[in-house]
């Protein structure tokens, strides 16, 4: 719950001690740090009648002086200008102003000299510089998510953005759980070296007054990775629920959007997926596919019998209990419905793409050897046309991390293989790819053949990979099931953050691995531990932090980064970044 009640109480505090009928101002990133925490029946219950984007509010000349304005906004130099031209005309009765961050004294001074009205009642700073999806994983939601694949030459003042706000975003996550670190960092990264620094610089010189706290305790420690130290994890398909409705249609801040799946009631247009709101949902977000089934045709068959004894309503005191039992039996078909839904279209998703051919293939270049058979798996993948271009393309990128210096020759054959099945990708991405997250590039042990250990793990987790799923039949959907005591061959992936939060436990990371900022040396394990990827994070990812918290090691892992990742982002990124590289540098 950690993240998600640091926000909420920001939130509870901006609006519980202003009286009266309120209008929420918020801006586009606000809107979002809001909404994946406050519901709209919450906002009604602290009086707020009406939410709009301060952009809307410039446009307006409609006055409005029986309401306080309640402004939640970045500290941004654009939002500071739209505060200066609207308290040059007042429109609202009161104006209340909260900042996600710091805000700078030349700011302050705009504000106060914009105040002629003398309207402003309070500016403060309220530390929710971020968007807490879970209790334990947030994101930024950094639009220009590609910019820490490009080296500063490219585009200076671009780079300095994207760095300014992660560190904008580390900054209030430590400055709400009230804590300063012990910062280390990726050493084969010039971007995770380059945000620690700037971060180690804000908390402990420029504003090392704030981020005094005084405790004795042990420091937490945050760690900064970079995103191409495990490019794998992002490009596999997903099959337990959360990491699998954004892998197959999408969230957008705990949002899911229906509108293109065809016909579907109004209401379900756009559905939440949060494990706050959702109890089926919180219970269900890190089951495999094939539980989700039956799960679901469980929670059905609970909903039938609640709606067959409403049927039987025979006396005014049936229609009394009913009408009183109504909210929450609405709640429990939107539930029903949605969660129905969401399960029949990546069922129809997972047969139309043939996902668990494909998957198969993936899982087995993620976690087990053998060149050869892999090579003529993706060979005949590639040659099947039932599969995407997109699946495609990822079964190349995945065999070229794999196998990059083992063969060469079967890798352009590959290349050309897929330049003729599927033209309508660049040329040249799986090759960006390996130059911009190949072996050469990479700190930690993606593939497990470093280490004695790993080695003899995925030798016996190679002698499972003949054991197939079996399929059953679920609310007449085909869904995967892993047969009783077998290991599923499509969940067999661990992403490298597992290994990291292992070694972080045992005490392991090695110092020229991950060398430490300044002189702020961990002389003991941590407690608590913020780990920040830059280049974004998944829901695999945030799965295996839920898991090992859950497993009580005596330290709690929070996991942040710049984006939330699918494949068709991670994509993105790389072929926006691809483009910037070709048409500026010699990069490629």
């Amino acid at each position: 719950m950690v993240l998600v009640s640091a926000v909420r109480d920001y939130i509870n505090r901006m609006l519980q001690d202003i009286s009266g009928m309120k209008v929420l101002i918020l801006d586009s990133s606000t809107v979002s740090i809001v909404s994946v925490v406050y519901s709209q029946s919450d906002l009604l219950q602290k009086e707020v009648f009406l939410v709009e984007l301060v952009d809307s509010i410039s446009k307006s000349r409609e006055p409005m002086s029986h309401l306080k304005a309640v402004y939640f906004l970045r500290p941004t130099s654009e939002n500071i200008q739209q505060m200066r031209r609207q308290l040059a005309s007042p429109r609202f009765g009161e104006y209340h102003l909260f900042f996600s961050n710091m805000l700078k004294d030349t700011q302050l001074h705009i504000l106060a000299d914009s105040d002629e009205h003398e309207a402003v009642h309070q500016v403060q700073e309220f530390y929710a510089d971020f968007v807490s999806i879970d209790p334990f994983h947030f994101t930024l939601n950094i639009p220009a998510n590609h910019m820490y694949m490009l080296p500063a030459v490219v585009d200076p003042s671009g780079l300095q953005q994207f760095c300014d706000r992660v560190i904008d975003g580390i900054a209030a996550i430590f400055l709400a759980l009230k804590r300063r670190p012990v910062i280390r960092y990726q050493r084969t990264s010039d971007i995770a070296k380059r945000v620690a620094q700037e971060a180690a610089k804000l908390m402990y010189q420029q504003e090392s007054g704030l981020f005094d706290f005084r405790r004795s305790e042990i420091s937490p420690l945050l760690l900064i990775i970079d995103r191409r130290d495990d490019p794998v994890t992002p490009l596999l398909n997903q099959w337990t629920y959360q990491a699998m409705v954004h892998e197959l249609i999408g969230i957008q801040d705990n949002k899911v959007d229906l509108r293109n799946i065809g016909k579907i009631s109004k209401d379900q247009q756009e559905v939440v997926l949060s494990s706050e709101q959702d109890a089926f949902f919180k219970a269900n977000m890190y089951e495999n596919f094939g539980d989700i089934g039956l799960n679901i045709k469980r929670m059905v068959d609970e909903f039938q019998l609640v709606a067959k004894s409403n049927q039987s309503i025979q006396t005014i005191e049936d229609m009394a209990k009913f009408v009183d039992n109504y909210p929450e039996y609405r709640k429990m078909h939107g539930n029903v419905s949605k969660h129905v839904t969401l399960v029949t279209e990546m069922s129809k998703i997972v047969e139309e793409r043939k996902l668990m051919l494909v998957s198969q293939t993936e899982q087995e270049l993620a976690c087990n050897g053998g060149q050869g058979a892999a090579f003529e798996a993706v060979t005949n993948l590639l040659n099947n046309e039932n599969v995407s271009d997109i699946d495609r393309l990822r079964l190349v990128m995945l065999y070229a991390l794999r196998y990059e210096k083992e063969s060469p020759v079967q890798l352009m054959q590959l290349f050309n293989k897929l330049a003729s099945r599927s033209p309508k990708y660049k040329p040249g991405l799986v090759q960006f790819l390996l130059k911009q997250a190949g072996v050469d590039k990479r700190t930690g042990d993606l593939y497990g053949n470093r280490d004695l250990l790993n080695i003899a793990r995925n030798m016996a987790r190679g002698l499972k990979v003949s054991l197939s799923l079996s399929l059953s039949l679920s609310l007449s959907l085909s869904l995967c099931a892993c047969a009783c005591g077998v290991e599923n061959v499509y969940t067999q992936h661990q992403p490298l953050l597992f290994q990291t939060m292992e070694s972080i436990v045992k005490g392991r990371v090695r110092d020229v691995d991950y060398p430490f900022i300044g002189n702020h040396f961990q002389q003991a394990r941590p407690q608590e531990v913020v780990i920040f990827v830059v280049g974004g994070t998944t829901y695999e990812e945030s799965r295996s932090v839920a898991l090992q918290n859950a497993a009580n090691s005596g330290i709690r892992f929070i996991l942040g980064g710049s984006a939330i990742l699918n494949s068709k982002r991670f994509l993105k990124d790389l072929e926006e970044a691809q483009r910037i590289a070709r048409t500026t540098t010699n990069v490629v």
